[in-house]
Protein backbone atom coordinates (compact mmCIF):
# COMPACT_ATOMS: atom_id res chain seq x y z
CA UNK A 1 0.00 0.00 0.00
CA UNK A 2 1.03 3.57 -0.48
CA UNK A 3 0.11 4.52 3.13
CA UNK A 4 -2.72 6.82 2.10
CA UNK A 5 -6.43 6.00 2.02
CA UNK A 6 -7.78 5.49 -1.49
CA UNK A 7 -11.46 5.81 -2.34
CA UNK A 8 -12.94 4.60 -5.64
CA UNK A 9 -16.55 5.16 -6.73
CA UNK A 10 -18.09 3.24 -9.60
CA UNK A 11 -21.44 1.96 -10.86
CA UNK A 12 -22.85 -1.57 -10.98
CA UNK A 13 -21.48 -3.76 -13.79
CA UNK A 14 -18.69 -1.24 -14.41
CA UNK A 15 -14.98 -2.01 -14.75
CA UNK A 16 -12.25 0.42 -13.64
CA UNK A 17 -8.65 -0.05 -14.76
CA UNK A 18 -5.36 1.75 -14.04
CA UNK A 19 -5.29 3.18 -17.57
CA UNK A 20 -8.60 5.02 -17.05
CA UNK A 21 -8.41 5.71 -13.30
CA UNK A 22 -5.35 7.41 -11.81
CA UNK A 23 -6.29 6.26 -8.31
CA UNK A 24 -5.75 2.63 -9.31
CA UNK A 25 -2.38 3.15 -11.01
CA UNK A 26 0.37 1.43 -9.03
CA UNK A 27 -2.10 0.41 -6.30
CA UNK A 28 -1.75 -2.88 -4.41
CA UNK A 29 -4.08 -4.14 -1.67
CA UNK A 30 -3.15 -7.82 -1.17
CA UNK A 31 -0.51 -7.04 1.45
CA UNK A 32 -1.78 -9.52 4.05
CA UNK A 33 -3.45 -12.90 4.32
CA UNK A 34 -6.67 -11.17 5.40
CA UNK A 35 -6.74 -8.94 2.32
CA UNK A 36 -5.99 -11.92 0.08
CA UNK A 37 -8.82 -13.89 1.71
CA UNK A 38 -11.31 -11.05 1.32
CA UNK A 39 -10.40 -10.53 -2.34
CA UNK A 40 -10.69 -14.24 -3.07
CA UNK A 41 -14.09 -14.51 -1.36
CA UNK A 42 -15.43 -11.45 -3.16
CA UNK A 43 -14.35 -12.80 -6.54
CA UNK A 44 -15.58 -16.37 -5.90
CA UNK A 45 -19.01 -15.05 -4.87
CA UNK A 46 -19.14 -12.63 -7.83
CA UNK A 47 -19.61 -9.65 -5.54
CA UNK A 48 -16.60 -7.61 -6.60
CA UNK A 49 -13.49 -8.64 -8.50
CA UNK A 50 -10.14 -7.03 -7.67
CA UNK A 51 -7.20 -8.05 -9.84
CA UNK A 52 -3.65 -6.85 -9.25
CA UNK A 53 -1.92 -6.02 -12.51
CA UNK A 54 1.61 -4.88 -13.17
CA UNK A 55 0.33 -1.34 -13.73
CA UNK A 56 -2.01 -1.27 -10.72
CA UNK A 57 -5.40 -2.55 -9.61
CA UNK A 58 -8.36 -3.54 -11.80
CA UNK A 59 -11.84 -3.51 -10.23
CA UNK A 60 -14.90 -5.12 -11.76
CA UNK A 61 -18.37 -4.67 -10.26
CA UNK A 62 -21.31 -7.03 -10.72
CA UNK A 63 -24.90 -6.78 -9.51
CA UNK A 64 -24.03 -5.91 -5.90
CA UNK A 65 -24.05 -2.30 -4.72
CA UNK A 66 -22.72 -0.80 -1.52
CA UNK A 67 -19.34 -0.16 0.03
CA UNK A 68 -16.40 -2.42 0.90
CA UNK A 69 -13.18 -1.66 2.77
CA UNK A 70 -9.99 -3.64 2.08
CA UNK A 71 -7.01 -2.25 3.92
CA UNK A 72 -6.71 1.39 2.93
CA UNK A 73 -8.88 0.94 -0.16
CA UNK A 74 -12.56 1.87 -0.03
CA UNK A 75 -14.73 0.86 -3.00
CA UNK A 76 -18.24 2.27 -3.38
CA UNK A 77 -20.54 0.71 -6.00
CA UNK A 78 -23.57 2.83 -6.84
CA UNK A 79 -26.80 1.72 -8.54
CA UNK A 80 -27.42 3.26 -11.96
CA UNK A 81 -30.97 4.26 -11.07
CA UNK A 82 -31.12 7.68 -9.44
CA UNK A 83 -31.75 7.79 -5.68
CA UNK A 84 -35.34 9.08 -5.65
CA UNK A 85 -36.51 6.58 -8.28
CA UNK A 86 -34.69 3.72 -6.59
CA UNK A 87 -36.23 4.62 -3.25
CA UNK A 88 -39.71 4.68 -4.79
CA UNK A 89 -39.23 1.19 -6.25
CA UNK A 90 -37.62 0.02 -3.02
CA UNK A 91 -40.68 1.10 -1.06
CA UNK A 92 -42.96 -0.63 -3.53
CA UNK A 93 -40.98 -3.89 -3.67
CA UNK A 94 -40.70 -4.38 0.10
CA UNK A 95 -43.89 -2.61 1.20
CA UNK A 96 -42.21 0.28 3.00
CA UNK A 97 -44.41 3.22 3.95
CA UNK A 98 -44.25 6.53 2.10
CA UNK A 99 -42.82 8.63 4.89
CA UNK A 100 -41.25 12.05 4.47
CA UNK A 101 -37.77 10.92 3.46
CA UNK A 102 -36.24 12.73 0.52
CA UNK A 103 -36.16 16.44 1.14
CA UNK A 104 -34.07 19.47 0.31
CA UNK A 105 -31.61 18.70 3.11
CA UNK A 106 -27.97 17.98 2.47
CA UNK A 107 -28.42 14.19 2.88
CA UNK A 108 -28.66 13.54 -0.83
CA UNK A 109 -26.84 16.40 -2.50
CA UNK A 110 -24.30 13.84 -3.70
CA UNK A 111 -25.04 10.46 -5.31
CA UNK A 112 -25.96 8.15 -2.44
CA UNK A 113 -25.40 4.45 -2.13
CA UNK A 114 -28.10 1.84 -1.70
CA UNK A 115 -27.25 1.47 1.98
CA UNK A 116 -27.92 5.17 2.58
CA UNK A 117 -31.42 4.84 1.13
CA UNK A 118 -32.13 1.92 3.46
CA UNK A 119 -30.72 3.73 6.49
CA UNK A 120 -32.71 6.88 5.68
CA UNK A 121 -35.91 4.84 5.38
CA UNK A 122 -35.13 2.99 8.63
CA UNK A 123 -34.57 6.24 10.52
CA UNK A 124 -37.91 7.57 9.34
CA UNK A 125 -39.68 4.31 10.20
CA UNK A 126 -38.26 4.40 13.75
CA UNK A 127 -39.25 8.04 14.19
CA UNK A 128 -42.78 7.03 13.19
CA UNK A 129 -42.74 4.20 15.75
CA UNK A 130 -41.50 6.52 18.49
CA UNK A 131 -44.23 9.03 17.76
CA UNK A 132 -46.84 6.26 18.08
CA UNK A 133 -45.20 4.72 21.12
CA UNK A 134 -43.05 1.61 21.19
CA UNK A 135 -44.60 -1.80 21.61
CA UNK A 136 -44.93 -3.05 25.17
CA UNK A 137 -45.49 -6.56 26.48
CA UNK A 138 -46.36 -8.17 29.79
CA UNK A 139 -43.21 -9.84 31.13
CA UNK A 140 -43.28 -12.13 34.16
CA UNK A 141 -41.06 -10.99 37.05
CA UNK A 142 -40.50 -12.51 40.49
CA UNK A 143 -39.12 -10.14 43.12
CA UNK A 144 -39.64 -9.05 46.75
CA UNK A 145 -41.81 -5.92 46.98
CA UNK A 146 -42.71 -3.61 49.83
CA UNK A 147 -46.03 -2.85 48.14
CA UNK A 148 -47.27 -6.24 46.85
CA UNK A 149 -48.38 -6.48 43.23
CA UNK A 150 -49.69 -9.43 41.25
CA UNK A 151 -49.65 -12.70 43.18
CA UNK A 152 -47.81 -13.42 46.41
CA UNK A 153 -45.37 -16.27 45.82
CA UNK A 154 -46.44 -18.65 48.58
CA UNK A 155 -43.72 -21.20 47.86
CA UNK A 156 -40.99 -18.59 48.12
CA UNK A 157 -42.62 -17.22 51.28
CA UNK A 158 -42.59 -20.71 52.82
CA UNK A 159 -38.90 -21.08 52.02
CA UNK A 160 -38.21 -18.03 54.19
CA UNK A 161 -39.24 -20.14 57.24
CA UNK A 162 -41.45 -17.49 58.80
CA UNK A 163 -38.66 -14.91 58.91
CA UNK A 164 -40.19 -11.43 59.23
CA UNK A 165 -39.15 -8.97 56.48
CA UNK A 166 -40.40 -5.65 55.16
CA UNK A 167 -41.12 -7.20 51.74
CA UNK A 168 -43.21 -10.01 50.27
CA UNK A 169 -42.12 -12.25 47.38
CA UNK A 170 -44.41 -11.46 44.46
CA UNK A 171 -44.88 -12.63 40.89
CA UNK A 172 -46.27 -9.87 38.69
CA UNK A 173 -46.46 -8.92 35.04
CA UNK A 174 -45.34 -5.35 34.39
CA UNK A 175 -45.94 -3.95 30.88
CA UNK A 176 -42.46 -3.03 29.65
CA UNK A 177 -40.70 -2.03 26.44
CA UNK A 178 -37.99 -4.70 26.86
CA UNK A 179 -39.22 -6.92 24.00
CA UNK A 180 -37.36 -8.73 21.24
CA UNK A 181 -38.78 -6.36 18.62
CA UNK A 182 -37.40 -3.30 20.39
CA UNK A 183 -34.07 -4.99 21.06
CA UNK A 184 -33.72 -5.81 17.36
CA UNK A 185 -34.75 -2.24 16.55
CA UNK A 186 -31.88 -0.86 18.64
CA UNK A 187 -29.35 -3.33 17.22
CA UNK A 188 -30.57 -2.55 13.70
CA UNK A 189 -30.14 1.20 14.24
CA UNK A 190 -26.58 0.66 15.48
CA UNK A 191 -25.85 -1.51 12.44
CA UNK A 192 -27.34 1.17 10.19
CA UNK A 193 -25.12 3.77 11.80
CA UNK A 194 -22.06 1.67 11.02
CA UNK A 195 -22.88 1.02 7.34
CA UNK A 196 -24.15 4.48 6.33
CA UNK A 197 -21.65 6.43 4.28
CA UNK A 198 -23.44 9.72 5.01
CA UNK A 199 -22.31 11.19 8.35
CA UNK A 200 -25.67 12.82 9.11
CA UNK A 201 -27.55 9.59 8.53
CA UNK A 202 -25.12 7.67 10.72
CA UNK A 203 -25.43 10.22 13.51
CA UNK A 204 -29.24 10.15 13.30
CA UNK A 205 -29.30 6.34 13.55
CA UNK A 206 -27.13 6.35 16.66
CA UNK A 207 -29.23 9.12 18.22
CA UNK A 208 -32.41 7.11 17.74
CA UNK A 209 -30.74 3.99 19.16
CA UNK A 210 -29.73 6.00 22.22
CA UNK A 211 -33.36 6.98 22.85
CA UNK A 212 -34.44 3.34 23.13
CA UNK A 213 -31.49 1.26 24.33
CA UNK A 214 -31.81 2.16 28.04
CA UNK A 215 -35.16 0.37 28.21
CA UNK A 216 -34.26 -2.82 26.28
CA UNK A 217 -31.83 -5.70 26.47
CA UNK A 218 -28.91 -6.23 24.11
CA UNK A 219 -29.28 -8.71 21.25
CA UNK A 220 -26.83 -9.92 18.60
CA UNK A 221 -28.27 -9.70 15.09
CA UNK A 222 -28.16 -12.80 12.91
CA UNK A 223 -30.50 -14.72 10.67
CA UNK A 224 -31.78 -16.86 13.55
CA UNK A 225 -32.87 -13.80 15.50
CA UNK A 226 -34.49 -12.26 12.43
CA UNK A 227 -36.42 -15.49 11.78
CA UNK A 228 -37.57 -15.48 15.41
CA UNK A 229 -38.79 -11.90 15.00
CA UNK A 230 -40.67 -12.85 11.85
CA UNK A 231 -42.47 -15.65 13.70
CA UNK A 232 -43.52 -13.24 16.45
CA UNK A 233 -45.06 -10.68 14.10
CA UNK A 234 -48.83 -10.26 14.57
CA UNK A 235 -51.45 -7.72 13.56
CA UNK A 236 -50.63 -5.86 16.79
CA UNK A 237 -47.03 -5.37 15.69
CA UNK A 238 -47.74 -4.70 12.02
CA UNK A 239 -46.27 -1.19 12.32
CA UNK A 240 -42.84 -2.79 12.96
CA UNK A 241 -42.87 -4.80 9.71
CA UNK A 242 -41.17 -2.19 7.44
CA UNK A 243 -38.40 -1.52 9.97
CA UNK A 244 -37.80 -5.26 10.50
CA UNK A 245 -37.64 -5.80 6.72
CA UNK A 246 -34.95 -3.12 6.38
CA UNK A 247 -32.94 -4.53 9.28
CA UNK A 248 -33.12 -8.00 7.70
CA UNK A 249 -31.75 -6.57 4.44
CA UNK A 250 -28.91 -4.91 6.33
CA UNK A 251 -28.10 -8.09 8.25
CA UNK A 252 -28.11 -10.35 5.19
CA UNK A 253 -25.96 -7.92 3.21
CA UNK A 254 -23.28 -7.82 5.90
CA UNK A 255 -22.00 -11.26 4.98
CA UNK A 256 -21.84 -13.90 2.29
CA UNK A 257 -24.04 -16.96 2.80
CA UNK A 258 -22.37 -19.85 1.04
CA UNK A 259 -24.72 -22.27 -0.71
CA UNK A 260 -25.59 -25.20 1.50
CA UNK A 261 -24.17 -23.61 4.64
CA UNK A 262 -25.77 -21.77 7.51
CA UNK A 263 -22.65 -19.91 8.57
CA UNK A 264 -22.01 -16.43 7.30
CA UNK A 265 -18.60 -14.97 6.55
CA UNK A 266 -18.47 -11.36 7.63
CA UNK A 267 -17.26 -8.86 5.08
CA UNK A 268 -15.66 -5.49 5.91
CA UNK A 269 -18.50 -3.44 4.47
CA UNK A 270 -21.96 -3.66 2.99
CA UNK A 271 -22.92 -5.18 -0.36
CA UNK A 272 -26.55 -5.56 -1.37
CA UNK A 273 -27.62 -7.98 -4.10
CA UNK A 274 -29.72 -6.05 -6.62
CA UNK A 275 -30.89 -9.41 -8.00
CA UNK A 276 -32.91 -9.92 -4.81
CA UNK A 277 -34.39 -6.42 -5.07
CA UNK A 278 -35.28 -6.88 -8.75
CA UNK A 279 -36.93 -10.23 -8.06
CA UNK A 280 -38.98 -8.81 -5.16
CA UNK A 281 -40.02 -5.86 -7.33
CA UNK A 282 -41.23 -8.05 -10.20
CA UNK A 283 -42.92 -10.48 -7.85
CA UNK A 284 -45.15 -7.81 -6.35
CA UNK A 285 -45.81 -6.12 -9.70
CA UNK A 286 -46.90 -9.35 -11.41
CA UNK A 287 -48.89 -10.52 -8.42
CA UNK A 288 -50.89 -7.29 -8.23
CA UNK A 289 -51.49 -6.77 -11.95
CA UNK A 290 -52.40 -10.21 -13.32
CA UNK A 291 -56.04 -10.70 -12.28
CA UNK A 292 -57.19 -14.26 -12.80
CA UNK A 293 -53.65 -15.67 -12.62
CA UNK A 294 -51.50 -16.86 -9.73
CA UNK A 295 -47.80 -16.02 -9.46
CA UNK A 296 -45.67 -18.62 -7.69
CA UNK A 297 -42.19 -17.58 -6.58
CA UNK A 298 -39.34 -20.10 -7.03
CA UNK A 299 -41.66 -22.91 -8.06
CA UNK A 300 -40.00 -26.34 -8.07
CA UNK A 301 -40.11 -28.24 -11.38
CA UNK A 302 -40.31 -31.57 -9.59
CA UNK A 303 -39.70 -34.76 -11.49
CA UNK A 304 -37.98 -33.08 -14.43
CA UNK A 305 -34.59 -34.58 -13.59
CA UNK A 306 -33.64 -37.64 -11.61
CA UNK A 307 -30.66 -39.90 -11.06
CA UNK A 308 -30.84 -43.35 -12.57
CA UNK A 309 -30.68 -45.56 -9.48
CA UNK A 310 -28.81 -48.27 -11.42
CA UNK A 311 -25.97 -45.98 -12.47
CA UNK A 312 -25.53 -43.47 -9.66
CA UNK A 313 -25.16 -43.31 -5.88
CA UNK A 314 -28.21 -42.52 -3.79
CA UNK A 315 -28.60 -38.75 -4.11
CA UNK A 316 -31.37 -36.23 -4.21
CA UNK A 317 -32.41 -35.47 -7.76
CA UNK A 318 -31.75 -31.90 -8.98
CA UNK A 319 -34.85 -29.69 -9.02
CA UNK A 320 -34.83 -26.54 -11.21
CA UNK A 321 -36.45 -23.50 -9.57
CA UNK A 322 -37.41 -20.65 -11.91
CA UNK A 323 -38.06 -17.33 -10.20
CA UNK A 324 -41.72 -17.14 -11.29
CA UNK A 325 -44.30 -19.55 -12.64
CA UNK A 326 -47.57 -18.02 -13.88
CA UNK A 327 -50.55 -20.35 -13.54
CA UNK A 328 -54.21 -20.17 -14.49
CA UNK A 329 -55.85 -22.69 -12.23
CA UNK A 330 -53.62 -25.77 -12.43
CA UNK A 331 -52.28 -24.94 -15.89
CA UNK A 332 -48.78 -23.46 -16.23
CA UNK A 333 -48.98 -20.49 -18.60
CA UNK A 334 -45.48 -19.05 -18.39
CA UNK A 335 -42.05 -19.64 -16.83
CA UNK A 336 -40.05 -16.51 -16.00
CA UNK A 337 -36.62 -15.80 -14.57
CA UNK A 338 -35.40 -12.42 -13.31
CA UNK A 339 -31.78 -11.51 -14.09
CA UNK A 340 -30.35 -8.20 -12.88
CA UNK A 341 -28.17 -7.64 -15.92
CA UNK A 342 -28.85 -5.29 -18.83
CA UNK A 343 -28.76 -7.92 -21.59
CA UNK A 344 -29.58 -5.29 -24.22
CA UNK A 345 -26.36 -3.47 -23.36
CA UNK A 346 -24.27 -6.53 -22.44
CA UNK A 347 -23.97 -10.04 -23.81
CA UNK A 348 -26.10 -12.94 -22.58
CA UNK A 349 -23.93 -15.33 -20.53
CA UNK A 350 -24.08 -18.93 -21.65
CA UNK A 351 -25.05 -20.26 -18.22
CA UNK A 352 -28.14 -18.00 -18.20
CA UNK A 353 -29.14 -19.17 -21.67
CA UNK A 354 -28.67 -22.85 -20.81
CA UNK A 355 -30.72 -22.40 -17.65
CA UNK A 356 -33.61 -20.86 -19.57
CA UNK A 357 -33.43 -23.57 -22.25
CA UNK A 358 -33.97 -26.17 -19.52
CA UNK A 359 -37.00 -24.23 -18.26
CA UNK A 360 -38.38 -23.98 -21.81
CA UNK A 361 -38.16 -27.68 -22.70
CA UNK A 362 -39.78 -28.56 -19.35
CA UNK A 363 -43.02 -26.94 -20.57
CA UNK A 364 -44.57 -29.28 -23.14
CA UNK A 365 -47.67 -27.24 -24.05
CA UNK A 366 -45.71 -24.01 -24.62
CA UNK A 367 -41.98 -24.83 -24.75
CA UNK A 368 -40.71 -21.37 -23.97
CA UNK A 369 -39.25 -19.40 -21.07
CA UNK A 370 -38.50 -15.73 -20.51
CA UNK A 371 -35.67 -13.69 -19.00
CA UNK A 372 -36.84 -10.42 -17.47
CA UNK A 373 -33.95 -7.97 -17.21
CA UNK A 374 -33.64 -4.28 -16.22
CA UNK A 375 -32.60 -1.67 -18.73
CA UNK A 376 -32.20 2.07 -19.09
CA UNK A 377 -31.98 1.96 -22.90
CA UNK A 378 -35.06 3.62 -24.47
CA UNK A 379 -34.73 1.51 -27.64
CA UNK A 380 -34.53 -1.86 -25.88
CA UNK A 381 -37.06 -4.39 -27.17
CA UNK A 382 -37.86 -8.07 -26.80
CA UNK A 383 -35.41 -10.58 -28.29
CA UNK A 384 -36.10 -14.26 -28.98
CA UNK A 385 -33.77 -17.24 -29.39
CA UNK A 386 -35.11 -20.37 -31.05
CA UNK A 387 -33.88 -23.74 -29.79
CA UNK A 388 -33.79 -26.22 -32.68
CA UNK A 389 -33.22 -29.92 -33.11
CA UNK A 390 -29.60 -30.20 -34.38
CA UNK A 391 -30.54 -33.10 -36.72
CA UNK A 392 -33.90 -32.13 -38.19
CA UNK A 393 -33.78 -28.35 -37.61
CA UNK A 394 -37.27 -28.21 -36.13
CA UNK A 395 -37.96 -25.73 -33.33
CA UNK A 396 -38.19 -27.50 -29.96
CA UNK A 397 -38.23 -24.47 -27.69
CA UNK A 398 -37.79 -20.72 -27.39
CA UNK A 399 -36.09 -18.33 -24.98
CA UNK A 400 -37.38 -14.80 -24.82
CA UNK A 401 -35.48 -11.83 -23.37
CA UNK A 402 -37.85 -9.10 -22.25
CA UNK A 403 -36.52 -5.70 -21.06
CA UNK A 404 -37.99 -3.95 -18.00
CA UNK A 405 -37.49 -0.19 -18.07
CA UNK A 406 -37.15 0.65 -14.37
CA UNK A 407 -37.91 4.35 -14.82
CA UNK A 408 -41.10 3.49 -16.69
CA UNK A 409 -41.99 0.90 -14.06
CA UNK A 410 -41.62 3.53 -11.34
CA UNK A 411 -44.03 5.81 -13.21
CA UNK A 412 -46.57 3.00 -13.50
CA UNK A 413 -46.54 1.98 -9.83
CA UNK A 414 -46.96 5.61 -8.77
CA UNK A 415 -49.92 6.25 -11.10
CA UNK A 416 -53.12 5.71 -9.07
CA UNK A 417 -55.53 6.60 -11.90
CA UNK A 418 -57.71 4.13 -13.80
CA UNK A 419 -55.53 4.69 -16.86
CA UNK A 420 -52.46 3.84 -14.78
CA UNK A 421 -54.10 0.62 -13.58
CA UNK A 422 -54.87 -0.41 -17.16
CA UNK A 423 -51.29 0.37 -18.23
CA UNK A 424 -49.92 -1.71 -15.34
CA UNK A 425 -52.06 -4.69 -16.30
CA UNK A 426 -51.01 -4.39 -19.95
CA UNK A 427 -47.36 -4.21 -18.89
CA UNK A 428 -47.75 -7.24 -16.58
CA UNK A 429 -49.35 -9.30 -19.37
CA UNK A 430 -46.49 -8.36 -21.71
CA UNK A 431 -43.82 -9.25 -19.13
CA UNK A 432 -45.52 -12.52 -18.29
CA UNK A 433 -45.70 -13.43 -22.01
CA UNK A 434 -49.44 -14.12 -21.85
CA UNK A 435 -50.35 -12.31 -25.07
CA UNK A 436 -49.48 -15.12 -27.54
Amino acid sequence: MNGEATSVTMFEWQTREPASCEQLAGLQVATSATSNGVMHTLAESRLLELTELRSGLKIRAYSHVGRIQIGDLSVTVLPKLRGSSLLGLLRYAYGFRRLNLISSTSHFNEPCGFEDLLVHQLNAEVQELLSRGLQRAYIAQSEPLESPRGRIDIQQLAKQGGRATATLPCRHYPRVEDTLLNAVLVAGLKLAGSVASNVELSRESRRLAGQIEEQVSTVRLNRTVMSQVERQMTRLTKAYQPAMSIIRLLVESQGIALEGETATNRMPGYLFDMNAFFQALLSRFLRENLPGYSVIDEHSLKGMMRYNPNFSPKRRSPTPRPDFVIKEGNRICSILDAKYRDIWDKDLPRHMLYQLVVYAVSHRDQPRSTILYPTYQPGARETRIEVTDPVYGSVIGEVRMCPVNLEELERLVNDSTDQGRREREECAVRLAQLGD
